[in-house]
């Protein structure tokens, strides 16, 4: 028994194997939260790339079907006010990555000159649906 107002040698705290035991706990939370992190990063991404190339392809109909000529190049949507901007690929964070499509096909009759008809990621990854980036 202590004598009242002696303090005992053990010195308040957590020990070493209370510690690990904290410190495991928390890599195995780590472990589990970064893989569906990653995921949800990568799902987020493709939804925008998704919206964008719906929007690039959109405004590139609606500027061939209105001057009955494709345009040239992403530039000239935005140009002629049918794109506020050419947005950022996500997989490749960069505007000037896109790859557009350019063949002789022709809308419709009214249409003069070929130009560019589609647009596509620059990116070479590939896409949670097995399909590379590139061919969305």
């Amino acid at each position: 028994m202590q004598e009242p107002g002696r303090r005992s040698d053990r010195q308040g705290g957590f020990t070493l194997v209370e510690l690990m035991v904290v410190m495991l706990i928390i890599g195995v939370l780590a472990a589990i939260a970064i893989p569906s992190y990653v995921a949800s990063i990568k799902a987020a991404k493709e939804a925008v790339l998704k919206e964008d190339l719906h929007v690039m392809r959109n405004a590139i109909d609606s500027y061939t079907m209105d001057k009955q000529k494709a345009p040239q190049s992403l530039d000239d949507l935005v140009q002629s006010g049918y794109l506020k901007e050419i947005p950022k690929d996500p997989m490749t964070h960069r505007a000037d990555t896109w790859v557009t499509a350019t063949d002789d096909t022709l809308m419709s009759i009214d249409q003069t000159d070929p130009g560019v008809n589609d647009v596509h990621s620059g990116s070479q990854e590939v896409g949670t649906d097995g399909q590379m980036y590139s061919t969305w």
